[in-house]
């Protein structure tokens, strides 16, 4: 089918982790070090929390509060009821690069990615763990040897899928009834793990750089392509069947809206924090599309 991609808010300096949550588009804004939501046609911006330390991933408990991942101090933070922003785990010793996105589970369970290395300074890639937060802020490994853990989410059957930007492919985990993972396989491969740790040489060899994803519901999972552009609908053993160019850089993608067919897009012309801080070209766009919003977030 044909997509007309239109702009729904503008002027941002790097937009990511899009929610649809309470009938309202959330995003984080990496380089003014806001949280805000708006409503689905980009009017009524609201400021829902500052987190100076690079607010990231977001999600909410059972109770509705919020959940922000503080990428630079590498803490999950809680929204409380006040409007206070308190730690809800620390992150740093489990984490070997910034923490970034993550999904909650609807028992207030929190999964959460990191880059595993100093992505902006170049450092040589290396591989990463996947957290899982409790409700009570106790933190656990759940994963381990990830290739840049990134955008996920949780199908209604219970499996959680993972993105794994340097490795070509997106991951999956079963999970058991206490949170924790097994049965690690690919749940959708689009090449081999570069054989090279160097960033430069590996990025030519990422047929697909799966960042942030979302699920319809039909079980496919529209992931962004960091590297090209685009965002894939791809089926699980990894058929694409739709692609949406959207002229700019995605890094991100969520299926809202009031009948959950509105498929929102981070957009920004790269991911170069230096570039991004210093501008406000950051877009989030929207297109329509035929079958909505499944699972978790």
């Amino acid at each position: 089918m044909a997509h007309e991609v239109q702009v729904v808010l503008d002027g941002w300096s790097y937009t990511e982790c899009p929610r649809w949550h309470d009938g309202r588009l959330w995003f984080a804004d990496f380089y003014t070090h806001r949280v805000v939501s708006a409503a689905a046609d980009g009017s009524d911006v609201r400021v829902e929390a500052e987190v100076p330390q690079q607010p990231s991933g977001l999600g909410w408990l059972p109770d509705g509060r919020l959940l922000v991942v503080s990428m630079r101090d590498r803490t999950l933070l809680r929204r409380e009821e006040s409007g206070e922003l308190v730690v809800h785990a620390d992150l740093a010793p489990y984490v070997t690069g910034h923490p970034n996105d993550m999904v909650v589970d609807a028992q207030g369970r929190a999964y959460v990615g990191n880059f595993g290395f100093d992505l902006m300074a170049g450092a040589p890639i290396d591989t990463a763990t996947l957290v899982r937060v409790d409700p009570d802020g106790q933190v656990v490994v759940v994963a381990e040897d990830l290739l840049f853990p990134n955008g996920s989410a949780l199908t209604p059957e219970g499996t959680l899928v993972l993105s794994e930007t340097f490795g070509n492919r997106i991951t999956a985990f079963d999970v058991a009834a206490d949170g924790s993972l097994s049965g690690r396989r690919d749940w959708a491969r689009f090449g081999d793990v570069p054989g090279t740790a160097v960033i430069a040489e590996a990025l030519p060899h990422l047929a697909v750089a799966p960042d942030g994803l979302c699920l319809d519901a039909e079980g496919a999972v529209w992931v962004a392509d960091a590297l090209h552009g685009r965002v894939l609908r791809v089926l699980e053993g990894g058929e694409v069947t739709d692609e949406i160019a959207a002229g700019s850089g995605v890094f991100a993608c969520m299926l809202g809206g009031d009948d959950g067919r509105t498929l929102f897009l981070s957009s920004a012309p790269d991911f170069d924090e230096h570039r991004r801080s210093a501008a406000r070209e950051a877009r989030v766009l929207a297109v329509r599309v035929d079958v909505p919003h499944g699972g978790l977030p």
